[in-house]
């Protein structure tokens, strides 16, 4: 099955929790700034989804996937991004793909990336960046039902 997957998060998902986290040094609690987790959990719904095939037929090393779509929260639309996927490594019959998402948010965008087993049922991001109020962020985001018409996101966003 080909893999289709898609995030995007939105400020107005950011309800649904907000936690304040500080230094781990007492000495460095005065200087640094305080961070803040925005915990999203959104449903993902897959629009466009393209495969190339750059080798031989079949399953090869530089094969990429490509994909857009949306994330909602309450059947409403809440954001808009798409990524690819590039397979990096095939053994036997495992193929490990370098999947690179942006997700264009109301307020900024965020980046993420993380190698990906085709066909593994979950998948965990890093957040390796973003533009606007993301300017900075990093965290983690949890993909759940990849590929599927219940295929969601939790994304915790430090800022």
């Amino acid at each position: 099955m080909p893999m289709k997957r898609f995030v995007a998060v939105s400020l107005a998902a950011a309800t649904l929790g907000v936690l304040a986290v500080g230094s781990a040094g007492a000495a460095d609690t005065a200087a640094a700034p305080k961070k803040r987790v925005e915990v999203l959990e959104l449903k993902v719904e897959n629009l466009q989804y393209e495969s190339v095939d750059v080798g031989a037929a079949g399953p090869s090393q530089g094969d990429m996937n490509a994909f857009s779509g949306t994330t909602s929260r309450d059947g409403r639309i809440v954001g808009l991004g798409g990524g690819t996927c590039e397979v990096v490594r095939i053994e036997g019959d495992k193929q490990t793909s370098q999947c690179v998402i942006t997700a264009r948010l109301e307020k900024g965008s965020l980046t993420m990336q993380a190698l990906w087993e085709r066909g593994a049922p979950e998948l965990e991001m890093a957040i390796t960046g973003g533009t606007g109020v993301y300017k900075g962020a990093s965290g983690t985001a949890s993909y759940w039902d990849i590929a599927t018409p219940d295929e969601r996101i939790r994304a915790e966003i430090v800022r």
